[in-house]
């Protein structure tokens, strides 16, 4: 996912009922970066310490995800240097249901988070040459836990009386 998607702006207080349009249900909250971890385990790869078998564990459900949701990034795999890495967006959340645990593109994943509760979105990197993945970053969106309910109702009686 593209750092600057101006769509899921940087984290900010959490939506409530005093944005009646929504939009800070995009804002990112409680992010974490796995920078520092994805740097140790790559020195761990490189002075031994980790096998390829082992940081190139990729599953064909992550792959097929890659293929189909993931966004590509100018970044290379560190691994294999064959490509660039793709950036898979995978949501979890109990408002969520079925969609819980699948992989979502950007503009899905917008969708959600204006009319869902708040959810967690992890981004995993995945090269599709060597099955290099890491977990980029998590992060959380959606609305104000309960106000996802009420917005949905305001939403049906909306294009019912339209």
């Amino acid at each position: 996912m593209d750092q600057a998607d101006s769509r899921f702006p940087r984290p900010g207080p959490p939506p409530g009922p005093e944005d009646p349009t929504g939009r800070a249900a995009l804002r990112r909250r409680r992010v974490v970066d796995f920078a520092l971890r994805r740097r140790g385990v790559l020195a761990s790869l490189r002075e031994g310490g980790l096998s390829l078998r082992e940081v190139c564990d990729a599953d064909v459900y992550l792959l097929r995800a890659a293929g189909f949701h993931g966004v590509v990034t100018d970044t290379v795999c560190p691994v294999c240097r064959k490509e660039n890495l793709t950036e898979v967006s995978w949501v979890f959340g109990d408002d969520l249901g079925p969609a819980s645990g699948s992989a979502r593109g950007a503009d899905e994943i917008e969708q959600l988070a204006l009319s869902h509760d708040e959810f967690t979105v992890h981004v995993v990197e995945v090269c599709r040459s060597c099955s290099w993945n890491h977990l980029v970053e998590s992060y959380e969106v959606g609305l104000t836990p309960g106000t996802g309910k009420r917005v949905r109702r305001a939403v049906r009686e909306l294009r019912r009386h339209r």
